[in-house]
Order: structure tokens, then sequence, then C-alpha cells
């Protein structure tokens, strides 16, 4: 079992900046992608953007000028840099991982629980 655990959310005027993070815990797995979806209110959950272990990235191109991942391997913990936020981007964003079991080299996903990012003046 992995616990992902995010931080960082909040209210935010418009032009703003917030710094998403997410720490992954638990036994007898490896990490093979971190990454962020997003969910606004009567919408489908859709991507944001991903990282895998070998520091490619994919990010939505409704996003990519302003928002940056990265990950800190060491500490299987994922960051989302969002800069010039809009009210657009007012979601709960999820943390996401894709880890593959020691054991049996099985892969799952998990996601975290949403953290609420408010973009307003």
């Amino acid at each position: 079992q992995v616990q992902l655990e995010e931080s960082g959310g909040g209210l935010v005027q418009p032009g703003g900046s917030l710094r998403l993070s997410c720490v992954a815990s638990g036994s007898f797995f490896v990490i093979d992608v971190m990454g962020w979806y997003r969910q606004a209110p009567g919408k489908e959950r859709e991507l944001v953007a991903t990282a895998n272990n070998f520091g490619t990235t994919n990010t939505a191109d409704s996003v990519k000028d302003r928002f940056t991942i990265s990950r800190d391997n060491a500490k299987d913990t994922v960051y989302l840099q969002m800069n010039s936020l809009q009210p657009e981007d007012t979601a709960v964003y999820y943390c996401y991982t894709k880890v593959i079991t020691i054991t049996k080299g099985t892969p799952y996903i998990y996601w975290g629980q949403g953290t609420q990012v408010t973009v307003d003046s």
C-alpha cells in the first residue's frame, strides 16, 4: 500500500504562484511515475503534468508555459510549481503515482486525496 500526502494548495490572486508538494510513503515498491491531475467543478479529471524516473516530463499544453513539475527521487516527492495562475486553474489537484511492487513487479496506481487550488481576486 502506498500513501500520498499532498500540501501547498490554497487561495491565490490571479497572477500569483503556488507550489504543490506530494510525498509518497509505503513499503516494497519502486516509484515509476509521479505527477498531478486536476478536476474543476463540473469537469472531468485532466492531466496537468507527470514525470518519470528518467526525468522525462509530460505537461498539458494549457499550462506548459506556466507550470513546472519536478521530482526529488531520494525523498519520493513530486512538486508542481504554478506561476501566473488564472481563475481557470481553479480545481482540486490530485497527486498521482504509478509504482511497481518489488516482489512481483506488478504495477499499481495510487491517488492522493486532493488539494484545493482557488484563483480569485
